[in-house]
């Protein structure tokens, strides 16, 4: 009988050696590919100095074969992966013993940290047996039957703690893991995958799935989405959250209703457990930027864009990875993946438009007010910018970015040309299509934007796009997380600056202090308005983004324009602005 998870996972404590050089920050299971590779397993971030990271990962490599050896894993791999100031350490294992994938990692590291301070172990053979009493308790025979079984049919597989599911959508049959069925039990003939796109990047995640999903309805298909704010089927609403990781896409590709998805995938949920499937007909990386630096090993950007590109290997064998060219780190991470590229630019001219469309291979660009995709043969052209929404005219580069990605997906999906026209025409710039992203709203006859940018970037990307909106008087209001360093909430402030306001409201977030004092964000933001060359009567300050909005709106008048930047209570700034 197979146990339930939360038991096994309080089955083993192990205790290991530490100093202040030599820490195991974290440990978690790997529930699909990720980062480190396409296995599932276990995962330990540990931390030490960067000299001495050659004799640290030595010393656990050999305490980790040992480990495995011992348990009889002797086909399972060991990885690692450096990082300034520390290592990801990984061993795979079997898809029903992951949680003693962890106690593996963690025994492995028990001995390794023993040895390296040196101190004295716990005995091996003692240790080696509680572990393979954990791995019997946990084991599922019937599960690794079926999941064989679906790989020779060809058929996806969505496993958690409690269901097992094969296929997508429509074509989907789910199951308890308590519960399995014989191979020779299940209806294959019924069983298939529907298309799958992930959707990852810094900025323009939730606007690009959004849009893919009005594109795919437009296919008359019954779409799907996975974002940061609710899993959604059609027009029904599974659950709201954060979603744009594995337990969101399991949750979407199990609906018999779905047709076609798109799923939002975050940093998060790549480094913490990882991919949810491995037949994905597209992915695409929007672009890379400074964000969330400091997590899980990932330190840099270009630490990031490796992360990023994680979802290359949850494409299929004839699966498209569409990609930015217009992104620096877009482009030379792609250098380093072997999966069929479909290139996007803003530029008809780009050196990688150029040589994909003489190689013979798909990509999209902007040429003149026309959107065009070259299938490998031809190029046709697909919609005006003119007549997109999001694209404000033209003004907003990064939604027309987005659009291209939009479009190369859902070619990758067999969508037809009028269905992504279309999608991408009726999709509104407005809090109803595209909540929370420049929607738009008329109040005193002064022009209100509001957006949830919250990283230099994508302010950057929102200002850009309204410098040329002519405005008597321009407002911006900014808020940040007190969990952003210094230098994070000066460089966010200076790309809001960027549109010279002449009114800088800095609203307080008290629920999102996260270590700061009340007043730290606010200070540094005015710091760097000062330096800027605002005045001490342009600067603004509020407890909240919803009492920073109502300072505004009592101060607006005709011909004005306000940025509003909300990063929360924006269920009542919504409220607000729609009364």
């Amino acid at each position: 009988m197979v146990e339930a998870a939360d038991t096994i996972e309080a089955a083993l404590d192990i205790r290991c050696s530490s100093s202040d050089d030599l820490i195991l920050d974290d440990f978690r299971r790997l529930t699909g590919p990720g980062l480190l590779w396409s296995h599932v397993g276990a995962n330990l971030d540990v931390l030490c100095p960067t000299d001495h990271l050659d004799k640290v990962i030595k010393v656990w490599q050999q305490q980790a074969r040992r480990v495995l050896d011992a348990i009889g894993w002797q086909d399972e791999h060991i990885t690692e992966r450096r990082f300034d100031g520390g290592a990801n350490l990984a061993v795979s294992a079997p898809m029903d013993q992951l949680y003693s994938a962890m106690f593996a990692c963690q025994t492995a590291w028990h001995f390794a940290a023993a040895q390296l301070l040196n101190q004295t172990a716990n005995n091996f053979d003692i240790m080696i047996d509680d572990l393979k009493n954990v791995m019997a308790r946990e084991a599922n025979p019937a599960l690794i039957t079926l999941i064989t079984a679906a790989n020779d049919h060809g058929i996806d597989v969505l496993c958690d703690d409690d269901d097992l599911s094969l296929g997508h959508g429509e074509g989907s049959q789910t199951w308890s893991v308590f519960d399995l069925p014989q191979p020779t039990e299940v209806d294959w003939q019924s069983l298939h995958d529907v298309p799958v796109a992930l959707i990852t990047g810094t900025n323009g995640k939730t606007t690009s799935t959004r849009l893919c999903s009005a594109i795919g309805t437009a296919a008359n298909l019954i779409a799907g989405i996975t974002s940061t704010e609710f899993v959604r089927v059609g027009d029904d609403i599974l659950d709201y959250g954060d979603y744009s990781g594995p337990g969101g896409a399991r949750m979407l590709l199990r609906d018999k209703r779905l047709q076609v998805a798109f799923l939002e995938v975050a940093r998060g949920g790549i480094l913490r457990r990882g991919l949810p499937l491995r037949q994905a007909r597209a992915a695409l990386v929007t672009n890379v930027a400074a964000d969330h630096l400091g997590q899980y090993g990932v330190n840099t950007v270009e630490e990031l864009a490796v992360a990023k590109f994680a979802v290359h290997r949850t494409l299929a064998a004839d699966g498209v990875l569409v990609l930015n060219a217009d992104d620096q780190y877009v482009r030379e991470e792609a250098a380093r993946t072997q999966a069929l590229l479909c290139w996007f630019s803003l530029n008809p001219t780009h050196p990688l438009i150029t040589q994909a469309k003489n190689n013979g291979h798909s990509c999209a660009w902007q040429e003149g007010d026309d959107l065009v995709y070259f299938d490998g043969t031809k190029a046709h052209p697909i919609v005006s910018v003119q007549d997109i929404p999001l694209a404000m005219g033209g003004a907003a580069g990064y939604n027309i970015r987005n659009a291209l990605g939009a479009l190369c997906l859902a070619k990758a999906m067999n969508i037809d040309n009028k269905a992504i026209a279309a999608g991408l025409c009726n999709f509104k710039n407005d809090a109803k299509d595209n909540p929370g992203r420049c929607n738009e709203f008329a109040i005193k006859g002064a022009r209100i934007f509001v957006d949830f940018a919250h990283n230099p970037h994508s302010i950057s990307a929102v200002t850009e796009a309204m410098a040329g909106i002519p405005a008597k008087r321009r407002f911006v209001m900014i808020s940040h997380a007190g969990d952003r360093s210094d230098q994070d909430i000066l460089d966010a402030t200076q790309s809001a600056l960027a549109l010279n306001p002449d009114f800088l409201m800095a609203a307080e977030l008290p629920q999102y202090l996260r270590g700061r004092e009340l007043g730290d964000t606010v200070r540094l933001t005015h710091q760097q308005a000062i330096k800027h060359g605002l005045k001490a009567h342009q600067l603004l300050v509020a407890h909240g983004p919803a009492a920073g909005v109502k300072q505004i709106l009592n101060q607006l008048q005709e011909g004005d324009l306000a940025l509003l930047l909300v990063l929360s209570e924006r269920d009542q700034v919504f409220a607000m602005l729609e009364a």
